[in-house]
C-alpha cells in the first residue's frame, strides 16, 4: 500500500462508560509508536500476544493506565500491516488520553473506514467483505448476523468469481476467433461460448432476485400501526414490544405524535410506529398528530391497521381502510376477547388479538413477517446459500444481467461477434465492481464513509 502513515483510533463505542476501551494503531511505525509509551517494551513482544503493563507520558513520566497490550505483525492481520490493540479502561478520560499521546508520538486519526480500507487495498478483503463487515457491526438480527457473517466469508464474492470466470472463458473463445477470423469457430466452441453466456445470464438474474428479501433483513422493515382513536394502538405497541413504552388512556387523542421502537420479528429488523388516531379534528395540536400518522402511512413498508373488533366498522375505520391503497397491509382485529366480535374488514389478511390481555401476539408476528416477506424472490437460503442484500450489488447485478441479455440476442440474431465480446466485457466489469476487481475512487469513498472511524 503507497500510504505509509500509521493510523489510530478507538475501536470501541466513543460515548458512555465500559470495562474496557480499545485503541488501536496500523502501519509501519505502529510498533514503534507503542515501544515508546508502554512499560514492558512491545519491540521486543512476539507477535499475536498480550502483554500486561502500563501507558506512560514519556514527555513528562505520568502514569495514564494500566493497560493489555497486543501486538500483532504483518502480514496476519486485519489490515495487513503492523497492528497493536491497546485494552485500557473504558471511561471516556483514559481512552482519550491514551488516543491523544499515540497521536502527539506521531500516529494520525484513522478515517471513517481507513482499517477496512486498508485491508481491501492491502488484498486482505475483497469489496463485497468489506461491506460485509460494516453490515455485521451494524447488524440487529440474528437472521442479519447470519447473512453478513456469510458475505464477509466470501460466499456472494465466491459465487460472483466462479461468474465472472465462466464468463472469462467466453470471453477467450471470442478473441481467439476476433484475432485470427479466417479460422472458422469450431462447432463446439460456439455452442460452449453461448452456453456460458446463457448460464452466466441466469444466475445473475437469480442472484439478483434475492435482493427483494435480503435487503429487509439488512435495512430493516417500517411498520406504522394505523387506526381511528381508542382502537388500542398504544397497547399493540407495548404488547409486541413486551413493555410499557406508549401511555395508554380512554380518553380519544391521547397519542399525538408519532412514537418509534426497534424489535427483531423472526429474524426481520423492524421499526414499529404507533400513531395518533386518525379522524377528522379542529383541534391544532391533534390535528398535526394526524398529519404525522398519514405520513407514517405513506413512508411505511407495512402497516397494521387497527380496527375495534367488539364493534362494527365505523365511518373512521373506512376512511383508514381508504388510505390503504393497496400497500402491504394486516388488519388487527383488536379486543377480540369481547363476547361478540365484529366482522373484519375485506380483501386484507387479519390477525384477532387483545392487546390488554397479550393473545394474539405470537400470530400477529408471523402475519407481519409473512406479509413482509410476500413476493419477495430467493427463498429463505438464496441461491445455493448466497443472499444479496447491498443495494450497490443489486445494481451491478441488474446491469450486468442487461448486458448479457444484449449478448445473448446478438448472438441470436448472428450480429458480429465484436458486438457480442462488447457486452459481455461490459458485464465483467459490473460484476467485477461487486467485488472489487474494477473500482473507482468515488466509489471506495462512498462505501467507507458509512464506516466509523475506528474499523
Amino acid at each position: 500500500m503507497a500510504d505509509a502513515e500509521t493510523i489510530c483510533a478507538v475501536g470501541t463505542p466513543a460515548r458512555g462508560e465500559g470495562g474496557i476501551g480499545i485503541v488501536r494503531m496500523s502501519g509501519p511505525r505502529a510498533v514503534e509508536i507503542a515501544d515508546r509509551i508502554f512499560t514492558r517494551g512491545a519491540a521486543t513482544q512476539p507477535t499475536h500476544t498480550v502483554r500486561y503493563g502500563h501507558i506512560v507520558d514519556p514527555a513528562s513520566g505520568a502514569v495514564l493506565d494500566e493497560v493489555l497490550l497486543t501486538v500483532m505483525r504483518a502480514p496476519r492481520t486485519y489490515t495487513r500491516e503492523d497492528v497493536v490493540e491497546i485494552n485500557c479502561h473504558g471511561g471516556p478520560a483514559p481512552v482519550r488520553s491514551v488516543l491523544d499521546l499515540l497521536l502527539r508520538e506521531g500516529a494520525r486519526m484513522a478515517g471513517s473506514g481507513e482499517f477496512t480500507r486498508r485491508a481491501f487495498m492491502n488484498g486482505r478483503l475483497d469489496l463485497a467483505q468489506a461491506e460485509a463487515a460494516l453490515d455485521l457491526i451494524r447488524a440487529r438480527t440474528a437472521e442479519a448476523e447470519r447473512l453478513a457473517v456469510a458475505q464477509l466469508s466470501g460466499r456472494l464474492s465466491g459465487r460472483v468469481g466462479a461468474i465472472r470466470e465462466s464468463l472469462v472463458a467466453a470471453c477467450a473463445l471470442m478473441e481467439a476467433w476476433l484475432d485470427f477470423p479466417e479460422d472458422d469457430m469450431e462447432e463446439r466452441d460456439a455452442l460452449d461460448m453461448d452456453a456460458r453466456v446463457r448460464e452466466a445470464f441466469s444466475l445473475v438474474t437469480a442472484l439478483a432476485a434475492t435482493y427483494s428479501r435480503g435487503r429487509l433483513f439488512r435495512d430493516g422493515l417500517r411498520v406504522a400501526i394505523v387506526g381511528r382513536p381508542n382502537v388500542g394502538k398504544s397497547s399493540l405497541l407495548n404488547a409486541l414490544l413486551e413493555r410499557d413504552r406508549a401511555i395508554v388512556a380512554d380518553l380519544p387523542g391521547t397519542t399525538r405524535d408519532t412514537i418509534e421502537e426497534a424489535m427483531d420479528i423472526h429474524g426481520l429488523p423492524v421499526r414499529v410506529m404507533d400513531t395518533a388516531g386518525i379522524r377528522d379534528s379542529h383541534e391544532m395540536v391533534e390535528r398535526e398528530g394526524v398529519r404525522r400518522s398519514l405520513e407514517a402511512l405513506e413512508e411505511a413498508d407495512l402497516v397494521l391497521a387497527v380496527f375495534d373488533a367488539s364493534a362494527p366498522l365505523h365511518a373512521e375505520d373506512r376512511t383508514v381502510i381508504g388510505k390503504l391503497g393497496g400497500r402491504k397491509a394486516v388488519a388487527v382485529m383488536n379486543k377480540s376477547d369481547s363476547p361478540v366480535m365484529s366482522a373484519p374488514p375485506e380483501g386484507i389478511p387479519w390477525v384477532a388479538v387483545s392487546a390488554l390481555r397479550g393473545t394474539g401476539m405470537d400470530a400477529l408476528r408471523d402475519a407481519i413477517r409473512d406479509a413482509a416477506l410476500a413476493g419477495a424472490d430467493g427463498g429463505a437460503e438464496g441461491v445455493e446459500g448466497v443472499m444479496v442484500t447491498n443495494a450497490r450489488h443489486k445494481a451491478a447485478l441488474d446491469a450486468a444481467a442487461v448486458r448479457l441479455g444484449a449478448a445473448i440476442e446478438a448472438m441470436g440474431a448472428g450480429a458480429p461477434l465484436e458486438i457480442t465480446a462488447m457486452e459481455v466485457r461490459e458485464a465483467l466489469d459490473l460484476l467485477g465492481q461487486i467485488v472489487g476487481a474494477v473500482s473507482t475512487d468515488e466509489i471506495l469513498n462512498r462505501i467507507f464513509s458509512d464506516f466509523c472511524i475506528g474499523k
